[in-house]
């Protein structure tokens, strides 16, 4: 079965104003690069050949910037005309990834976690292979969401930017989902309506028993959408720690 990614860059982008008036966040820079390479090089790495980028009014600029991709690639291109929520951003790009299996990434989220082998892990399964968390330890983990672990370490349910985070494991933007993923998309739609998050979607395989958590270290994923965290990735990038290439070289 398919692998394939969806690349979400929609939302206002407020944190990082007033930059993001003018343009989209995964276009500001990291270094020499702008965001969405180190997005697209993670992805690309993977092997993944089939892109959809669902984006904000700033769409233009990041078709003008990332083109038609590569020429084994298909690269779709989404509008968002408001962000209304994480679960219409999704449907939106839903025509194009449905009979798959799907990597969705946040386009906020930096790593340097290769993921090739997990994506031919999901190529090669014959039966369905439930999800990857990519996960690390925060000191403040309130902003994500965070993993609830049972006494024996095992994860035993997401929460989303929790008041009282249940531990300081934080569940990163960046995720693989099986042929499920839109049932539960859409379980979790008809239940929480307008609050819905990607978490009750996570929630939902670590509840099946189908969930596995991917640990990547404090430097092996930062989350660049606010002025504080687009620094530290920078400086990452400077230092040679993030990869913007599309290929193994």
């Amino acid at each position: 079965m398919k692998v394939k990614a969806i690349l979400l860059a929609g939302g206002h982008g407020s944190h990082l104003y007033p930059f993001t008036k003018y343009t989209q966040k995964t276009l500001l820079p990291l270094h020499e690069r702008p965001v969405i390479d180190y997005a697209l090089g993670t992805i690309r790495r993977a092997g993944i050949k089939d892109i959809t980028i669902v984006s904000n009014q700033f769409i233009g600029q990041i078709t003008k910037h990332v083109g038609a991709g590569f020429p084994d690639e298909r690269i779709h291109y989404v509008l968002e005309e408001e962000p209304t929520g994480v679960a219409d951003a999704l449907n939106l790009a839903r025509v194009y990834n449905e009979d798959c299996r799907l990597l969705v990434y946040f386009s906020d989220n930096i790593t340097t976690m290769e993921l090739e082998a997990e994506v031919a892990r999901f190529y090669q399964a014959k039966e369905a292979p439930g999800c990857v968390l990519l996960a690390r330890n925060e000191n403040n983990p309130e902003a994500f969401g965070v993993a609830v672990l049972d006494e024996k370490g095992n994860v035993i349910d997401v929460v989303e930017k929790p008041e009282k985070p249940p531990s300081n494991l934080a569940i990163g933007g960046i995720y693989l989902f099986d042929e499920h993923f839109w049932s539960h998309v859409d379980a979790g739609v008809a239940a929480k309506g307008e609050t819905f998050s990607i978490s009750d979607v996570t929630s939902a395989y670590v509840q099946n028993g189908a969930a596995r958590l991917l640990t990547v270290g404090e430097e092996t994923w930062v989350d660049c959408g606010t002025p504080d965290s687009l620094l530290q990735a920078s400086v990452m990038a400077k230092e040679g720690k993030l990869n913007p290439r599309p290929f193994r070289t």
